[in-house]
């Protein structure tokens, strides 16, 4: 009688466990699963489809839960192809943009990336999971001390976020294997070219911060810079010294 008393009261208690809400990494496991579909339809046909090849970058994109670095009355439209509006009138981009502009910057594991214009601190965690160390600077203290939390709250810990004129760079962590320049400016920061390491890579929109941009890969070799007009773009302005030159 015993026996059968303790059998009925186990399969109860496991009755009540399951019926109990996912949370912690469960909950986080199927909040994944929800937007899955989403994800990968945007990696496949926004894209994989448009010429993106690097398998590193595509995972990225799949891993990184975009909904979470927009505002939340926008979380329905997070995986669609164009960029969304976030907080102090800047952007999170177009997501083939973003995985583009990563493919350019040809990562290794060992990479040191800087990223000026960290907005919501999306760039910067599809970054992370291909690069070693990423710094990336935000001029809006605001955007700065919310991405910084938001990244450490996702687990993106190999993300160093600061609060300061990206037009200066971040000196004393150069050299960058490779520069990204998330924002719009009408020339390059000598300050940037600088800071990249020989061989390495930038990848900045160039052109009118008005209206639209030119795409625009550097190479460093040695004291010598090749550059590439790749395609047309429209980002955001680079404020503060940017706008004074």
């Amino acid at each position: 009688m015993n026996r059968i008393s303790l059998r009925g009261f186990t399969v109860f208690l496991l009755v009540c466990i399951l019926l109990i809400p996912a949370s912690g990494a469960e909950g986080a496991k199927m909040d994944k699963d929800k937007y899955y579909g989403q994800r990968k339809n945007m990696v496949v046909n926004q894209i994989k489809a448009r010429g993106v090849t690097d398998e590193r970058v595509l995972s990225a994109m799949m891993a990184v839960p975009r909904h979470k670095f927009i505002p939340k009355e926008l979380v329905d439209k997070a995986y669609g192809d164009y960029p969304l509006p976030i907080e102090q009138g800047q952007t999170i981009s177009q997501p083939y943009i973003v995985a583009v502009m990563t493919e350019l910057l040809k990562l290794k594991t060992n990479s040191k990336v800087l990223e000026i214009g960290t907005g919501s601190g999306y760039q910067a965690a599809i970054l992370s999971l291909i690069a070693a160390e990423v710094y990336t600077i935000e001029i809006k203290r605001l955007l700065a001390d919310k991405a910084e939390k938001r990244l450490l709250r996702l687990g993106y810990h190999n993300v160093k976020v600061r609060a300061s004129d990206g037009y200066y760079g971040w000196e004393y962590a150069a050299p960058f294997d490779a520069i990204v320049v998330t924002c719009a400016a009408n020339h390059i920061p000598p300050p940037l070219l600088r800071q990249l390491k020989d061989g390495g890579r930038l990848v900045i929109p160039l052109g009118s911060t008005e209206y639209f941009q030119t795409l625009t890969l550097v190479t460093r070799d040695g004291d010598d810079y090749k550059v590439r007009h790749l395609m047309s773009v429209r980002f955001v302005p680079m404020t503060g010294e940017a706008q004074r030159r």
